[in-house]
């Protein structure tokens, strides 16, 4: 008789098509964040499609001294895949390109405490793709963002280091606000964001995008036990969780100009409960 095959426990649940692999209830392991998004597709929302790395990999993550755990990175290769096959684009591809947002999400909401990045993807034969499609502004914008988010989430390059070419632009070209930089300066600014890495880590910017996605899903594993995580635990008595969700989703871009915005929206008060709309924006942004 053939020796009894164990069972794989799933740790990558994904979420789109009007359908998902989760539910409301599993907030212990997909996070209220993933828990939340995929309740919110299975009843038919207009969620863009993702997928979820559950708490439960964190956990194995933390316990093997932040070593990534047998198979998960193929399981979350596969969880791309199902996102690339619905959207008919894929991670890399200059023509049909795919960005991505990686996002934290434990059981217990910790504003905040934990790390984001966006518009990952893009590297400069992907922006360039990008750029044919939707605007050289709007590329060259989305890529400058990446660079910087990217760098100091993941890399440990201090924000005030990309901080200062962008000062140092607008001061040279005349002007206050970010979104007056031209898609030419926004362009060179990303030469100069890449050099940040070379002069601070000592290595190119890694232009891999899965290379990308890997690293990003362990800056939001490694931010479960980042200082202010543990001590905004400590302080708000949070105990018993078993570490962080990642939720991987496609890109909405509120940076394409002045009729798109990114901000929160709650359907009542969160000061006083009352039912209304309740919320705040920022137009031709990311958050």
């Amino acid at each position: 008789m053939a020796p009894a095959q164990c069972a794989r426990v799933q740790r990558v649940f994904h979420f789109g098509k009007g359908k998902s692999e989760g539910n409301k209830a599993m907030k212990d392991l997909l996070g209220g964040k993933g828990a939340n998004l995929a309740e919110m597709a299975s009843i038919g929302l207009s969620v863009p499609p993702g997928f979820t790395v559950s708490t439960e990999a964190c956990e194995q993550y933390q316990a093997a001294g932040r070593a990534l755990p047998p198979g998960l990175w193929e399981e979350t290769l596969e969880g791309l895949r199902w996102v690339e096959e619905y959207m008919g684009a894929r991670l890399g591809d200059p023509a049909r390109p795919l960005l991505l947002s990686v996002r934290s999400g434990a059981a217990v909401s910790m504003p905040g405490m934990m790390d984001t990045v966006l518009n990952l993807g893009l590297n400069d034969e992907v922006a360039a793709g990008l750029a044919a499609k939707s605007g050289d502004r709007f590329a060259y914008d989305s890529y400058r963002r990446f660079l910087d988010m990217f760098g100091n989430v993941v890399m440990d390059i201090p924000h005030a280091l990309f901080e200062e070419k962008l000062e140092a632009m607008k001061a040279a070209k005349g002007v206050d606000n970010d979104t007056d930089l031209t898609a030419n300066d926004l362009r060179e600014l990303v030469g100069q964001y890449k050099n940040v890495y070379v002069e601070a880590k000592g290595e190119q910017f890694p232009s891999d995008p899965k290379r990308q996605l890997q690293l990003a899903v362990l800056a939001v594993f490694d931010s479960w036990d980042s200082p202010r995580a543990n001590k905004y635990r400590s302080i708000n008595q949070i105990t018993g969780l078993r570490g962080t969700a990642v939720n991987v989703q496609c890109m909405v871009f509120g940076n394409m100009g002045n009729t798109s915005g990114t901000g929160v929206l709650f359907t009542r008060n969160p000061s006083t409960g009352e039912k209304k709309l309740y919320g705040e924006f920022l137009v031709n942004a990311q958050v």
